[in-house]
């Protein structure tokens, strides 16, 4: 049997960078070998795309781009090529794909922006599609949506940067009586894995927040800081989506941010969560709805607060959630019977279901 072809694609001009690179590792590590020809295509923090052959080790260390034999490489716009552009120093070659796998998170990354590129390109790629990876993106924009569809949420508000930096005190006034009771959370709209976000016990605090934030991105969400627990699902398929027993988040830090999900072993995962049968199921409902309504697939992380009078409150939608060995996305599908080899192939499997069907 020929083997496929498949792009895995890493490392982005994004705030994840780092992230993606080890996510990339443990993905490129799972593709069955005996199915799949594996090509590696990183993209450096300057934007530069370099198709890759070396050792995965040097992916997740970032040392692959000092690889001598790392060459220039693109993934075609046009259907016609259905493919990837190598520029060798002999010539240009054209590589054809049967399907892309793109192990990027953040701005660029999970945001539509690449998906365009591969929908254009007429190549089955994993993960959501263009309008679903920009609203799940878009904290603003999903807080949105989740009202209109009427499933629970933290109390909202957001503004644009400039809005600020032109008159900082208004925008404050709109937040307190928005949001009249500290604390409340400070995130940037587009960016994941915490980065830029912090918590705002005063207005001092609050002004500080929204100047780290508006580093980040242009568009500010603030939100009520809900006293719960940080409970987490996976989600897997396209029409029929299967969700996985939620896990629940016990973060070394006052929340769970960056540091707490990447760099310190003190924050503790327990699957299944420490909540009732019957909340365990109302995460995985809830996450289910989100998820169809507003057009996922593939897979995606739903993450909520549930509270200790039974609420559950949605609070963030990952369309291209982490593969790090910490990573809850990869232990819930494994608490569920579904790991390795086996979720990696889910998930190609996924993506070409989805061009089938046209999803």
């Amino acid at each position: 049997m020929q083997k496929k072809r498949i792009a895995v694609i890493f490392g982005g001009k994004s705030s994840e960078h780092e992230v993606s690179r080890v996510s990339a590792s443990y993905v490129i590590s799972k593709i069955p070998q005996d199915r799949y020809e594996v090509f590696t295509i990183g993209i450096t923090k300057e934007g530069k795309w370099l198709l890759y052959s070396g050792s995965t080790s040097a992916i997740a260390d970032g040392s692959w781009e000092k690889d001598n034999n790392n060459v220039r490489a693109f993934i075609a716009p046009a259907p016609s090529v259905s493919g990837m552009v190598v520029l060798r120093p002999e010539g240009t070659e054209i590589v054809k794909l049967d399907v892309i796998f793109p192990v990027l998170h953040g701005k660029n990354g999970e945001d539509g922006t690449i998906q365009g590129l591969f929908e254009m390109s007429g190549i089955p790629y994993v993960g959501c599609g263009v309008l679903a990876s920009a609203a799940c993106m878009d904290k603003a924009v999903t807080n949105i949506l989740l009202e209109k569809f009427g499933i629970p949420q933290a109390a909202y508000t957001w503004f644009y940067a400039y809005e600020y930096q032109k008159d900082p005190e208004t925008v404050i006034g709109r937040v307190e009586k928005a949001l009249p009771q500290y604390p409340v959370f400070v995130k940037p709209a587009n960016a994941g894995s915490s980065v830029g976000v912090s918590k705002a016990h005063n207005k001092e605090e609050l002004i500080k927040a929204i100047e780290v934030a508006v580093k980040e991105d242009s568009k500010i969400v603030v939100e009520e800081c809900i006293v719960g627990y940080e409970v987490e699902c996976a989600v897997l398929g396209n029409h029929e989506p299967f969700a996985s027993v939620p896990g629940q988040i016990a973060p070394a830090a006052e929340f769970y941010d960056y540091d707490a999900k990447y760099n310190n072993a003190a924050s503790e995962l327990f699957i299944p969560a420490k909540i009732s049968k019957e909340l365990m199921e109302k995460v995985r409902q809830t996450a289910i709805k989100a998820y169809r309504l507003i057009g996922c697939s593939g897979l995606s992380r739903v993450d909520f607060f549930v509270t200790e009078d039974g609420r559950v409150l949605l609070n963030e939608i990952n369309t291209l959630p982490g593969f790090t060995s910490i990573s809850m996305y990869p232990k819930l599908m494994a608490a569920c019977g579904i790991e390795g080899e086996n979720l990696i192939e889910k998930l190609i499997q996924a993506a070409f279901e989805r061009i089938e069907k046209d999803v």
